[in-house]
């Protein structure tokens, strides 16, 4: 076995490639959330419901979100090229990454987001009821806060889960150290540079995993 060149790294460009992964992790965890948290809470509200219209929601939407959770990540940001093309321009490097990701983890953070609301104690919800607070009321003061670090957890997984899903879209010119990893480590055979792009991912992890871990302890502790 040959030894390890690491003379063989550009570590500006290493450096400029942790911040394109940095800048797609940012961008695509703040719409995920933005998406993934309303659609959870109507899940959860249209389960719970007993009128018929939001039983034909909840199967429509739960049949989508099912759909999107099931499809690898690598084939459904090739099949949403064509889409990413025509709303951003681009299905390369870090802009074209985005739509994909979002679309990805969206629907996955939804689920997490349904699964948390369910842990709720309904007899605060029912306690909420009969005081006479309203849908809205009991979302914002009720559910959001009882189920804080539930979905502090399931934020951290999907950003956990969004550092591989930005690996994976190095094998279309997604950018970032994906990108650098596969461009290096696979086609040229510098390993030297595979392995320093696959330990900053997992450094990565690690520090949005720990901080993760410490917000939900903070707040279970409230």
């Amino acid at each position: 076995m040959s030894e390890l060149d690491f003379s063989q790294v550009s570590w500006e460009e290493l450096g400029n490639s942790t911040l394109e992964t940095l800048q797609m992790l940012g961008a695509s965890a703040l719409f995920t959330l933005i998406i993934g948290l309303p659609l959870g809470i109507l899940l959860f509200l249209a389960s719970r419901s007993s009128l018929t219209l939001m039983k034909v929601i909840y199967i429509v939407l739960s049949f989508i979100v099912n759909i999107l959770r099931s499809v690898p990540f690598i084939i459904l940001i090739v099949a949403l090229i064509p889409f990413t093309r025509s709303l951003v321009g681009t299905s390369t490097g870090v802009l074209g990454t985005i739509p994909p990701l979002v679309i990805g983890a969206a629907p996955f953070f939804a689920r997490l987001v349904e699964t948390s609301l369910r842990e709720v104690d309904k007899g605060v919800i029912e306690a909420a009821q009969a005081m006479g607070a309203s849908t809205g009321q009991i979302i914002r003061r009720v559910l959001l806060r009882e189920a804080l670090p539930g979905l502090l957890a399931a934020l951290t997984i999907t950003v956990v889960t969004l550092v591989s899903y930005t690996a994976m879209s190095g094998m279309i010119g997604g950018g970032g150290l994906g990108t650098l990893a596969i461009n290096y480590g696979y086609y040229r055979y510098e390993t030297a540079v595979m392995i320093v792009a696959v330990v900053l991912m997992v450094v990565l992890v690690q520090l949005l995993q720990m901080a993760g871990d410490r917000l939900v302890r903070h707040y279970t502790r409230k």
